[in-house]
């Protein structure tokens, strides 16, 4: 269970959880489920137009998207939260999540540290803006997953004696 986490979930995090729901449909992986939420987001709003044209542009739908604020529920539900800046990871360990809260940056780059730099906001940005968060993420997603994949779902092959 996996948690995409950034201010307003308007942008970032839903384009992060559609990059991944997309790679793990690829990839046939069963039972993964992929959500997203934000620290300082409103019940029930949709994506940002500029997140709902880069997502088209990048061959992803944000139609369905539902904005959720996130709170200890969720951070209890998820397996992994992985946020887009080290506020939202801060507020996410607040929240219960210590041990299992990175930053994106931090954890597809498959280091030991949970913090990185954050991925900026494209918020009240052109389009380019948005098409560039959405590059970025796509890169930062697949990083993630092929972490997730050597680390948690590929058994470990054990060493000759």
């Amino acid at each position: 269970r996996l948690l995409f986490v950034c201010t307003g979930n308007t942008c970032r995090s839903p384009m992060a959880q559609a990059i991944a729901q997309r790679s793990v449909e690829r990839r046939g992986w069963d039972g993964v489920e992929i959500r997203s939420a934000g620290v300082s987001a409103l019940l029930g709003g949709e994506a940002s137009e500029g997140a709902r044209v880069a997502a088209e542009w990048g061959v992803l739908s944000l139609a369905g998207h539902v904005t959720t604020p996130l709170d200890t529920e969720l951070v209890a539900w998820a397996s992994l939260v992985l946020t887009m800046g080290s506020h939202h990871a801060d507020t996410a360990e607040a929240l219960g999540g210590h041990g299992k809260v990175w930053m994106l940056t931090a954890f597809s780059d498959g280091g030991e540290d949970t913090r990185g730099p954050g991925v900026p906001d494209p918020f009240g940005g052109d389009a380019q803006a948005y098409q560039e968060c959405l590059r970025t993420l796509e890169g930062l997603v697949e990083g993630a997953l092929g972490r997730v994949d050597a680390e948690f779902l590929t058994p470990k092959k054990e060493a000759a004696p």
